[in-house]
C-alpha cells in the first residue's frame, strides 16, 4: 500500500513540475520562435520571387 502511495505522490508532482516549467518562456521557446520567423521570411520571398517571374513573363496565372 505505501509503494502505491508513494508512486501516485511522485506521479503527481513529476506532472506538476512539467506543467509549471511548460509556463515559462525558456531557450528553446526563443529559438522555436526564431526558426518560425525566418521560415515565414523565407517563404514571403519565394512567393514574391515567383509573383515577380510570373509578371515578367507575362503569365496568365499570377498566382503562386
Amino acid at each position: 500500500m505505501t509503494n502505491i502511495r508513494s508512486y501516485k505522490h511522485f506521479a503527481a508532482i513529476s506532472g506538476l513540475v512539467l506543467a509549471l516549467s511548460g509556463c515559462t518562456e525558456g531557450p528553446a521557446e526563443k529559438a522555436g520562435e526564431k526558426i518560425d520567423d525566418a521560415s515565414t521570411d523565407i517563404e514571403n520571398s519565394i512567393e514574391d520571387t515567383c509573383e515577380g517571374l510570373k509578371d515578367t513573363l507575362n503569365a496568365e496565372d499570377k498566382d503562386c
